[in-house]
């Protein structure tokens, strides 16, 4: 990789069009057919673009929004991501960014790679940010192992709707200021190690029942009342020096001068809230162009990429029409609003851009321990009492484990196992039931099916049930645990969850956390 330049000599050393190509972040696939890393290469030597995003492949979410295409593993993923950052450097005449989404590890987008949990488990640990610092602090150590510079997380978005379909889990709670002070504590774990982060979705994606990777969601909000929630976290940190601010793609007239424009594209939210009125100096990425929230309105190319950077973006992320945006700024765009732009960016690939990769040849750490003292913080007794758990445990049970083993199984595989789990608890009385949702994200119930749902609220209202919940708290919902003797949250399933949760049946641990959203069940 070249060593990055100063400022002041790029200035001179950079043409326009070169400039220009800095702002330009288009997507990279780490599971790219040798002829798509080709076109990628040739775009990077001939438009000179100033980083890339990485995404797992093409039938990923990044782009397969509907779910259609089926994903293929590929258990080298990571060795594939290391050697194409360093193949894309080799190509690029000046230094590339190179960004991920990390939110809860790089596990977010690569197989067999560390995974941390999702920011609605660590909302439940309470008073113990460390932890949280050192979750940031080990993603970005995993991250500078890839040779990837900019990790863009946290969410900061206030998670104040139940029904999210997008934001939800990926939320530290709906409370501003445990947003803040959490969210604060994964950005100062990251930057320890010299890894860049970017809070998101600005102004605030949390309160939103629609998902802009299909659509532009719409939030009817006063200008006051945005202030005072969704704004506040992105402010407390923007104080602290964060190092940039993803814009998402929102709707927000009280924030836009009455004006429906997405946010992404709105001068008013991004030059005049954003930049002059919340005082953030550093640079402006916009949330992935390629979103239908937006793309679908701008047939064409470079039209977007031209009003994102008007806005107010330095960085165009997931630009996929790069050759043709580059033209239209160029033409469009003063030389003031380029060298502006230009040096944001270029000071943050200053900050960010070492000579040397010396991470490259180390390995991946898991680190269990970090795991499991985050289990035995955000463990939650949300019904009963660990009194009543014990009283349970000390009586004859059953164990029901109610998780799908395979995702390939098919709805009458699914709905036969439920017929052997009815024989088989027919003559019980107690059941310890261990539940795992099919799936974190809320659409289509959590992925439960209609029988499931019937079946476990059928044991609900029958039986005497200690429950234990293995993921979003949020599908609690579908189920009358009004009904259970006592309910405990876990939030995920990894191994050391699990063995949490069993010491806790067992009475060896206290259930510490707290629900960081309300279920209002």
């Amino acid at each position: 990789m070249h060593k990055i330049i100063p400022l002041e000599k790029a200035k001179n050393a950079l043409s326009k069009a070169e400039k220009v190509g800095q702002f330009f972040m288009p997507a990279a696939f780490i599971n790219d057919t040798e002829e798509e890393i080709t076109q990628l290469e040739n775009l990077i030597k001939n438009y000179g673009v100033g980083g890339l995003c990485f995404f797992h492949s093409r039938a990923s979410a990044a782009t397969n929004f509907e779910g259609k295409k089926e994903i293929i593993r590929n258990e080298n993923s990571f060795e594939t991501l290391k050697k194409l950052v360093q193949r894309y450097q080799s190509v690029s005449k000046y230094p590339l960014f190179i960004a991920i989404d990390a939110e809860w590890g790089l596990a977010m987008r690569i197989e067999n790679t560390p995974k941390y949990p999702y920011a609605i488990t660590l909302g439940a640990i309470h008073d113990n940010t460390d932890l949280i610092y050192q979750v940031g602090k080990n993603i970005a150590k995993d991250c500078k192992k890839a040779g990837i510079h900019w990790n863009l997380s946290p969410v900061v978005d206030i998670n104040n709707n139940p029904n999210n379909p997008v934001i939800g889990y990926r939320s530290f709670g709906d409370d501003k200021k445990m947003v803040a002070q959490k969210a604060m504590a994964y950005v100062k774990g990251t930057e320890s190690e010299g890894v860049l982060t970017s809070i998101k979705h600005f102004p605030g994606h949390g309160d939103t029942d629609v998902d802009s990777h299909l659509g532009i969601p719409v939030i009817n909000k006063t200008k006051e009342e945005l202030e005072n929630n969704e704004l506040y976290p992105f402010q407390e940190i923007i104080n602290e020096g964060v190092d940039a601010v993803m814009v998402g793609h929102l709707s927000v007239p009280a924030l836009a001068a009455g004006k429906s424009t997405p946010s992404s594209i709105s001068k008013e939210i991004i030059k005049d809230l954003l930049r002059k009125k919340m005082g953030f100096s550093g640079v402006v990425i916009s949330d992935a162009l390629n979103m239908h929230a937006v793309s679908k309105n701008f047939p064409v190319k470079g039209e977007l990429e031209w009003l994102a950077f008007d806005a107010g973006n330095d960085i165009l992320c997931f630009a996929e029409h790069t050759e043709d945006a580059i033209d239209m700024i160029l033409k469009k765009a003063t030389n003031e609003q380029i060298e502006e732009s230009f040096d944001r960016v270029w000071k943050l690939k200053e900050k960010a851009i070492t000579e040397e990769l010396t991470e490259l040849t180390k390995e991946l750490v898991y680190d269990t321990a970090l795991n499991r003292k985050l289990a035995e913080q955000s463990i939650t007794l949300y019904k009963g009492s660990e009194k009543e758990i014990t009283k349970f445990g000390e009586s004859d049970f059953c164990t029901l484990t109610l998780k799908r083993y395979n995702e390939q199984q098919d709805e009458d595989d699914i709905i036969s196992s439920l017929a052997i789990s009815r024989n088989e608890i027919e003559n019980e009385n107690n059941i310890l039931l261990l539940l795992t949702p099919p799936q974190i994200k809320p659409n289509n119930n959590f992925g439960f099916l209609p029988e499931e749902i019937q079946f476990i609220n059928e044991i609900l209202s029958t039986k005497n049930v200690v429950l234990y919940h293995f993921g979003n708290p949020y599908a609690l919902k579908l189920f009358s645990i009004e009904n259970t003797k006592a309910t405990v949250i876990v939030y995920q399933n990894f191994k050391e969850f699990q063995d949490v949760a069993a010491a806790h049946f067992q009475g060896k641990i206290k259930s510490v956390g707290k629900l960081p959203v309300k279920l209002n069940i």
